[in-house]
């Protein structure tokens, strides 16, 4: 047999046995070297790394932060009222050596199990000890850390960290929502109708004020208009019986015009009275009657002097008697329009 017959073969085992031997980390990844399942070696760093083949098999696993989500939990707080909580975890491996002997071959899959296993006893010892309301409060923050502290503690013995763990809801059972809700709506319309009642009260008393100070003020100019219309009739009336005074018989003439003037308003207007009534005395003549007093003819001038003499028949220095003035409150008779 040829010798180069053989090297070739020789040369492609051993350049396969090489490559079988060299493996490759990435930076996301870390890896175990494992020897009839027992660890040999570490590879955290992303590089090359060695083994030895067909002896030696490496086990990759995923070294970024990973999620968990758990599944809804019934959680029981201290004033008895059921919730619904449902958390988030994120994770990730700390020691591959402690990893590989708590999971096994179960890998990423057999600590998430594991992991649920843990966070569900932490979530319920948390928020079993407090009351619904811190729970669903601002209170749920320091909740959640106390959680990871809890959960963090246990999970260091599978060999990972738990970073985080957050509370995405936190809800009542479904069975309680209406009873709940109810209790809500009656709180929310017995502060609305308290609301309402004190705003009415409050109305109230602006009305009331208001029409106080509405009565106050019309009173007060009441009793001004009825002050100044009072010296106003005292005035007129003084003006009217210094009118009249002068001249008596035209005052009389005046007022039987007037009342002519009112008594027959309208055009079926009907008046029964006797024919010799003192009514119609300036509708029978044109005289005055008896007894009414003439008005004062004019002074004549004298030819010689120019000044005025008095008619004769009359004596200087005597004026007629002025009829009395219209008592206080009653409206003197304003002169009637002349008669065509």
């Amino acid at each position: 047999m040829n010798r180069s017959s053989l090297i070739l073969p020789i040369l492609a085992i051993l350049v396969a046995v090489g490559f079988s031997s060299i493996f490759i980390v990435d930076e996301r990844e870390k890896a175990l070297v494992l020897q009839f399942g027992q660890v040999k070696a570490v590879k955290e760093e992303p590089g090359i790394g060695f083994k030895i083949p067909l002896i030696q098999e490496v086990v990759r696993y995923d070294g970024r932060i990973l999620g968990l989500p758990t599944q809804p939990l019934e959680v029981t707080p201290l004033d008895d009222r059921r919730l619904v909580v449902d958390a988030f975890a994120r994770w990730r491996i700390v020691d591959l050596v402690e990893f590989r002997e708590a999971v096994g071959a179960g890998g990423i899959e057999a600590a998430q199990t594991r992991l649920q296993r843990i966070m569900s006893p932490a979530i319920r010892e948390v928020l079993g000890g407090v009351p619904s309301i811190r729970v669903l409060s601002e209170d749920r923050t320091v909740l959640m850390n106390q959680i990871r502290d809890l959960a963090r503690r246990q999970a260091l013995a599978l060999g990972v960290d738990v970073i985080d763990v957050r509370l995405t809801r936190t809800d009542l059972p479904e069975q309680n929502l209406s009873a709940t809700y109810g209790r809500m709506r009656a709180e929310r319309e017995r502060e609305a109708a308290d609301e309402i009642a004190r705003g009415n009260e409050a109305a109230q008393r602006v009305r009331a004020a208001a029409d106080r100070t509405v009565v106050e003020v019309t009173s007060e100019a009441r009793r001004q208009a009825e002050v100044i219309r009072g010296e106003a009739d005292a005035q007129r009336n003084s003006v009217y019986a210094e009118a009249f005074g002068r001249d008596p018989e035209f005052f009389a003439f005046t007022r039987s015009l007037t009342s002519y003037e009112r008594a027959l308003q309208g055009g079926g207007s009907s008046i029964v009275m006797q024919p010799d009534s003192e009514f119609f005395q300036y509708l029978r003549s044109d005289r005055a009657p008896e007894g009414t007093p003439r008005p004062a003819a004019p002074a004549a001038a004298s030819p010689e002097t120019g000044d005025a003499t008095a008619p004769a028949g009359e004596q200087t220095g005597q004026a007629e008697e002025a009829p009395a003035a219209p008592p206080a409150g009653q409206d003197a008779v304003p002169p009637a329009p002349a008669v065509q």
